[in-house]
């Protein structure tokens, strides 16, 4: 039930027992990633004014110029999780290895790793357009006590614990899933909490608008050009909406609410996919099936997949489960 007076860390506490491993670690957990979101938020309101939008001069494991942005989010958001000491790993898109949190306190109980894009769509920020940040949380698979490995990280979706997302946008957001539904919550800039806006979010079963990119087309496989041939006909309630905003979060948020489809298909530049498996696909696709949705690389399920390195990319097709199966018809 929706109560717009009640604050993100009383949903938490309220909540917490519903989770199967219910111990306030991951309650403070998500805390610290509220914390760091409201710092990140803050910067991310100052561009234009400080010097904290344009390059670094560097780019990331990725081989991406990076922002000065994407730098500021990592280092806080990772500086946080580490300083609240509640999480034995984190990996992110900025890094190129998963980083190892009091490995040698035999005493250390901390039972859960993040993953995290720190900034999502990052490009986009010095023009004023909304952009997020992606996380995605997992039990460590390694005996508590011991070092993390990479099998901590390497995980299908479907083991995830938590995930969610910041969308910094005319409003900042921040929504979530446990496993038993998608809430969001709203910022309140004037006192710096978050409040609960939006209560069991459903993504509408159909929908009339698709998102991709499609200055990409020519690249594209046959059955996405087909699909999108498809969404264009003066036919039935078609022709679809097409909405691209060149970021995952944005372009997600709106079409749960709204209902719809995003396209990120592999191309002839890239043959793999380009969004990242861990960072994005598979956050994004938790939230998507708790919310009612789909998410599929083509041809399986996201949350199914097993990946087998931390920077791993994908092809990438999500939202209304009526307009996923329409897809689908075309492979």
């Amino acid at each position: 039930m929706l109560n717009k007076n009640q604050t993100l860390g009383e949903f938490i506490i309220k909540n917490q027992t519903s989770f199967k491993y219910s111990s306030g670690e991951l309650s403070s957990l998500i805390n610290s990633i509220r914390l760091a979101a409201k710092v990140v938020n803050h910067e991310v309101n100052k561009a234009g004014l400080v010097d904290i939008i344009g390059f670094t001069g560097n780019e990331n494991i990725q081989s991406e110029k990076q922002q000065k942005l994407d730098v500021y989010a990592n280092e806080k958001f990772i500086s946080t999780l580490i300083n609240r000491n509640i999480v034995c790993g984190i990996a992110s898109e900025e890094e190129e290895n998963f980083i190892t949190i009091n490995s040698s306190d035999r005493n250390n109980q901390n039972k859960y790793v993040v993953l995290i894009d720190p900034l999502d769509g990052s490009s986009n920020i010095d023009v004023n357009v909304s952009v997020g940040t992606i996380f995605s949380i997992y039990r460590r698979k390694t005996k508590i006590g011991t070092e993390v490995s990479i099998d901590d990280f390497l995980q299908k979706g479907r083991n995830q614990v938590a995930a969610g997302y910041i969308i910094y946008g005319t409003s900042t957001m921040l929504v979530y899933t446990t496993g038993s539904g998608v809430n969001g919550f709203t910022l309140n800039p004037a006192i710096g909490t978050f409040y609960h806006s939006n209560s069991s979010i459903k993504i509408p079963n159909d929908g009339n608008i698709y998102s991709i990119n499609e200055g990409n087309y020519l690249q594209f496989p046959e059955f996405v050009k087909k699909y999108i041939k498809f969404c264009q006909e003066e036919k039935d309630d078609r022709p679809y909406t097409s909405r691209y905003i060149g970021s995952l979060v944005s372009d997600f948020h709106r079409n749960m609410i709204k209902g719809g489809i995003f396209l990120y298909p592999q191309t002839s530049k890239n043959p793999n996919g380009k969004l990242r498996l861990l960072y994005e696909c598979n956050p994004i696709a938790f939230i998507c099936e708790q919310a009612g949705g789909v998410a599929t690389n083509g041809k399986e399920n996201i949350l199914d997949i097993i990946p087998t390195e931390l920077h791993m990319r994908m092809p990438f097709y999500c939202g209304s489960k009526k307009m996923v199966q329409q897809l689908k018809k075309f492979i």
